[in-house]
């Protein structure tokens, strides 16, 4: 317990201090969208680059990752049809319930809990690179064909260009993506440089660490400053005319499939399917059991969603996952202490 509550302190008094911050109103009422901005467009890329680009490709091709990808693709999904079927949200609102819903905290909380309880962070590692380079791309796909212009026909009126589909700009748009999308170029580049086996100047990946060291707590200070507002559905592309509404139920779900579901979904996989060590499944287990990662918030904001879910799935999910995390180390045994 002295661990988890370890891990968990940074989290919460960087989310705490952004709320005050955010009260006070001292950065001005533009700082949660300035800051948002700079995580997604610079430091997130940069944290990124310098992770991918630093990682071994092939390390999680391996029966635990099967075990925690089976759990993710699956809650991801379920996140994905609930939010859609049950709630009335369009496709770009459901990619950010599915994230909300399966999308793990794996670097700043999963590497301290891992270290902690496990004695190492190897997994956590491979989950880094599984979620950056397969997770994220699906997420980032389905936000923009969400709020993109791909939606209606181009006409070309009045330049005597032929009409251009919906399908054929959402093609187009999809193709274009890596270029226009930070997150998916600064994890390409990063491959890149892995794959060939490069090594970067000194002064280029200690820049490339100082940058990217800011992502993570400038996500929880903007995390706490969105906490003092409240938007309503109508901000959404997908809702223009939709009052606000309550979303209570809808973080109460994603929060059940983050914290409860897919832990349980890999313990089937990992334990009477996969038949992993001990050791093994309680790192599958315990890493599903992650809270959502604050990314889902990042994203909804810079796609002009409506931010509450994601907002309010991080912050429940942070205090759910204590118990939950408890009750996995507990109920498998910390046999990595």
């Amino acid at each position: 317990m002295h661990a988890l509550l370890s891990a968990f302190a940074p989290i919460w008094m960087l989310t705490a201090i952004g709320y005050v911050v955010g009260r006070s109103g001292l950065l001005g009422a533009q700082a949660e969208a300035v800051l948002g901005r700079f995580v997604f467009h610079v430091a997130m890329p940069a944290a990124l680059f310098t992770m991918v680009s630093g990682a071994r490709l092939n390390t999680f091709a391996n029966s635990s990752m099967v075990a925690f990808a089976a759990g993710t693709a699956l809650v991801c999904g379920l996140g994905f049809l609930v939010s859609g079927r049950f709630f009335g949200r369009g496709t770009a609102d459901r990619a950010i319930g599915s994230m909300a819903s399966g999308y793990v905290n794996s670097a700043n909380l999963g590497i301290p809990v891992a270290v902690q309880v496990l004695g190492d962070a190897s997994f956590v590692a491979q989950i880094i690179l599984f979620q950056v380079l397969l997770v994220s791309p699906v997420i980032l796909a389905l936000l923009d064909s969400g709020t993109g212009t791909g939606t209606g026909t181009v006409t070309g009126a009045g330049t005597g260009a032929k009409p251009v589909s919906g399908r054929a700009v959402v093609f187009r748009r999809m193709l274009t993506m890596p270029v226009r999308n930070p997150i998916i170029m600064a994890s390409l580049l990063g491959v890149a440089v892995s794959a060939l086996g490069l090594r970067l100047p000194h002064a280029l990946a200690h820049s490339c660490d100082l940058l990217g060291a800011a992502a993570v707590p400038t996500a929880l200070i903007t995390l706490g400053l969105s906490l003092n507002a409240r938007p309503a559905a109508s901000d959404s592309p997908e809702l223009p005319q939709r009052t606000a509404r309550p979303v209570r139920a809808e973080v109460v779900v994603a929060v059940a499939l983050k914290t409860l579901v897919q832990p349980l979904i890999a313990l089937a996989v990992g334990g009477p399917l996969l038949h992993l060590p001990e050791h093994q499944l309680l790192a599958v287990v315990l890493c599903s059991a992650l809270p959502t990662a604050q990314n889902a918030f990042i994203y909804a904001q810079q796609y002009g969603l409506d931010t509450r879910v994601a907002r309010n799935a991080v912050v429940a999910s942070t205090v759910v996952s204590m118990a939950t995390l408890s009750v996995a180390t507990w109920a498998l045994g910390t046999t990595g202490s």
